[in-house]
């Protein structure tokens, strides 16, 4: 079940981000760190109410934030749709323990369903230059990679901008 994050989720979608980020440490991949995501950006998602939370019998196994705001590092990214009407996924984390098991794909196909629903043009993310494997996995989705952005607290490698067209 996919449902929003409440306040006291956050202790443990806090948690949740923080075995993340030491999973892809330990893999070489330091996208995250202590810095991001912070307990104060996630408690600001909740009160946007812009996180989503994957729970299965009663354990949050993942979150992804769905948002029509665009950050300031994404514009001057040359999108393949106008902005104004898009949907932007950050943050999107799965319990690494049962990583393999789906759930990435299921937040996935759950922000691209909401995006039809509510009529966006599109889905924008971005997602780490040295995370390969993320990169197969949105290319696989019909991502198209535009362009990179750089976020020099969590690195100094860029991270890489995509787009899929709602049909």
């Amino acid at each position: 079940m996919i449902r929003t994050a409440k306040y006291q989720d956050l202790a443990t979608i806090k948690s949740l981000t923080e075995a993340c980020a030491h999973a892809m440490q330990e893999k070489g991949i330091l996208q995250w760190n202590e810095f991001y995501p912070s307990l104060e950006r996630l408690k600001n998602d909740i009160l946007q109410e812009e996180l989503y939370v994957l729970e299965e019998e009663a354990t949050i196994e993942g979150i992804i934030v769905l948002t029509p705001t665009i950050d300031e590092e994404y514009l001057p990214i040359t999108w393949l749709t106008p902005s104004g009407n898009n949907l932007y996924v950050h943050r999107l984390a799965t319990n690494p323990q049962k990583w393999g098991n789906g759930h990435g794909r299921t937040l996935m196909d759950f922000a691209e369903d909401f995006a039809r629903k509510h009529n966006y043009d599109s889905v924008r993310l971005d997602t780490f230059s040295q995370n390969q494997r993320n990169q197969r996995f949105y290319e696989a989705r019909g991502y198209k990679r535009l362009g990179n952005i750089y976020f020099p607290k969590q690195s100094e490698a860029p991270f890489y901008c995509y787009e899929k067209v709602m049909e």
